[in-house]
């Protein structure tokens, strides 16, 4: 368990480690692989619920905001993708938020806590000074906001398929469209509990929450917003991309379907011509009969062949 305080005392940001949970001033807790020995630590020091503690242990929790005596308990989460979309690491973030702390539990790394810490260092008192709700808005944020470069390099991934599939549809393109739904549909049902969360966070009268950061939250409940509407777009996009498929897996059954039916009829008539000569008819025997026969069986070919470009069949 690693913990990391950022501090404001006199007018600029303190960074370190334990040492710093007893000094005065607004602070930010950052506790990364959590373990109980540590997180008791810290629920004895800030009077966390005992629940919330047995809940930041344990990381499964479905995003939620819970009020205890003296602070809250959040839930947020999020996604890191790796080379391929597909690969999502689930980020999920406890928040306990008090009057004048904030402490983040998470399980994994996350850079992007490295650049709220920086924008803490470089304006301390317009951060920190603004309550550690404030820090909440700058982390949910960012988290949020992650999510986008993810959404977008799917849907560009979308159009390189539909356009791979109109070219020439193979196996592997079905495949990949199951891969692609099982990730919108995380995707989904991880986001979309989270607006309740913020749509909470941005009311006023919220324990903790100043009234003049409920905007901020706000901000972020609009990002969250426009990721579940390009959520809905792209199940869409992928629904008519696998109809595309089909349509075009469809077509090509259709086209070898019809040459083969293209041959058999061609071959129909001359296989009842060879077999029909090659009866024992003494009036059909000879030269006669023999060129009659093979006049036939190229006249009948050539006819059907003009017959089919006529009515366009071929």
């Amino acid at each position: 368990m690693k913990i990391q305080v950022c501090l404001l005392e006199d007018g600029r940001t303190l960074v370190g480690g334990e040492e710093l949970l007893d000094k005065p001033g607004p602070k930010w807790i950052d506790v990364l692989a959590p373990n109980e020995e540590g997180m008791n630590r810290l629920g004895e020091r800030y009077s966390l619920h005992r629940l919330a503690i047995e809940d930041s242990l344990h990381l499964d929790q479905r995003p939620k905001m819970e009020e205890y005596p003296g602070h809250q308990f959040i839930v947020l989460q999020g996604f890191t993708a790796g080379q391929d979309i597909c690969d999502l690491a689930l980020q999920e973030h406890h928040f306990f938020l008090g009057s004048d702390w904030l402490i983040s539990v998470h399980e994994l790394p996350f850079d992007a806590h490295d650049e709220v810490r920086h924008r803490l260092e470089a304006d301390p008192a317009g951060m920190l000074g603004r309550g550690a709700d404030f820090i909440l808005y700058l982390l949910a944020d960012v988290l949020i906001d992650r999510q986008f470069p993810i959404l977008d390099t799917f849907s560009d991934e979308l159009d390189e398929l539909e356009a791979a599939i109109f070219e020439q549809a193979e196996k592997r393109h079905l495949q990949r469209i199951f891969e692609l739904k099982r990730m919108l549909m995380k995707f989904r049902r991880v986001l979309s509990p989270q607006r309740d969360v913020v749509g909470q966070l941005a009311r006023r009268g919220i324990p903790n929450v100043q009234d003049k950061n409920t905007l901020y939250f706000r901000d972020v409940y609009d990002h969250l917003v426009r990721l579940y509407e390009q959520i809905d777009a792209g199940r869409d996009i992928l629904g008519n991309v696998m109809d595309g498929y089909l349509s075009m897996v469809a077509n090509k059954t259709n086209d070898i379907t019809k040459q083969l039916t293209i041959f058999a009829t061609i071959f129909l008539p001359l296989s009842f011509i060879v077999g029909f000569f090659g009866q024992n008819f003494p009036q059909v025997q000879g030269p006669v009969g023999y060129y009659t026969m093979w006049v036939t069986i190229a006249l009948i070919p050539i006819a059907l062949i003009f017959w089919f470009r006529h009515k366009r069949w071929i």
